[in-house]
């Protein structure tokens, strides 16, 4: 056997002595693409920031306002009054009044077109062939609503903010409860009780997500919303429905004003986040159990 053979065959026997090791599976990476693609489609769009810019003017009217009337003792909510004292009330005064329609509406907005939106110009067949499965489609749109909301309610907060500061000064703050608190503390609580809003309205953003998958038509998904809202305020407004409050979507909201009592009364507002916790839970497996099976013609 010449020497050229026997290296060959040494070759041959290390090559076959050594045991091949599977190849190790990549982790699999949580892309965030759709999510981004999804807010920068919501926070694009030029009737969006139309809609942000009119949030925004509602602080500014009520600083000027403040800044300019005659001061009244004793008349209107306590925020109102307390303006002049700390310019962070103008922040808590804008929310008070936003909660009511506008702050919902915009909400209404961005989840009735979540889906309808899609089938209406015909884009929501393309987007499922990407392919992107339909939980994943509808827990992205649910985050991004969840983010509008986030967004927008701190947004009116920071531009009262500044235009409370700007034209009323800040320093220590009076809580409802008669204690002062100091700077820093009151802007916490300020940020808790938008936060707090922000989830209440991501709550009526769940049922706009699925009323969303009901219809092909992004507009009538926002009026449903839209008087599902108002509806929900005028039952909780009449005292033989009482039974039915505080199963209601917005009974809890003006529990935000909570933050400003010392010690701050939790409470309320966690029942509240309880109650937002379940809409958002109940209404968007709704939405899941509806979009699953739905065809889609558009």
């Amino acid at each position: 056997m010449s020497a050229a053979e026997v290296t060959q065959g040494l070759n041959t026997s290390s090559t076959t002595a050594v045991p091949t090791l599977p190849a190790a599976r990549p982790l699999r990476h949580v892309s965030t693409r759709f999510l981004r693609s999804e807010l920068r489609l919501i926070f694009g769009r030029r009737r969006n920031q139309a809609g942000l810019g009119i949030l925004a003017l509602v602080p500014v009217m009520i600083a000027i306002t403040v800044k300019l009337s005659k001061p009244r003792p004793g008349r209107g909510p306590d925020f109102f009054t307390s303006i002049t004292s700390n310019g962070l009330f103008v922040s808590l005064a804008a929310l008070s009044i936003e909660l009511a329609l506008f702050l919902p509406l915009a909400v209404a907005a961005i989840s009735g077109d979540s889906i309808a939106g899609e089938a209406n110009i015909g884009t929501l067949r393309y987007l499922l062939t990407v392919p992107v499965h339909r939980t994943r489609l509808l827990a992205v749109k649910f985050a991004a609503i969840t983010i509008f909301s986030l967004v927008a309610t701190i947004w009116v907060s920071l531009v009262g903010a500044l235009a409370g500061l700007a034209l009323f000064g800040g320093g220590q703050m009076t809580t409802l409860s008669g204690s002062q608190i100091g700077m820093g503390s009151a802007v916490l609580r300020v940020a808790v009780a938008s936060i707090y809003l922000a989830l209440c309205f991501a709550s009526l953003g769940a049922i706009g997500l699925f009323i969303s998958t009901l219809t092909e038509q992004p507009i009538g998904a926002t009026i449903a919303v839209v008087v599902i809202n108002v509806m929900s305020f005028i039952c909780d407004s009449i005292p033989q429905l009482a039974w039915s409050h505080e199963w209601l979507p917005t009974h809890w909201w003006m529990s935000f004003g909570d933050v400003l009592r010392d010690p701050v009364a939790w409470s309320d507002m966690t029942r509240g986040l309880l109650t937002a916790a379940g809409y958002m839970l109940v209404f968007w497996l709704a939405a899941w159990a509806r979009f699953s099976d739905k065809d889609i013609t558009g």
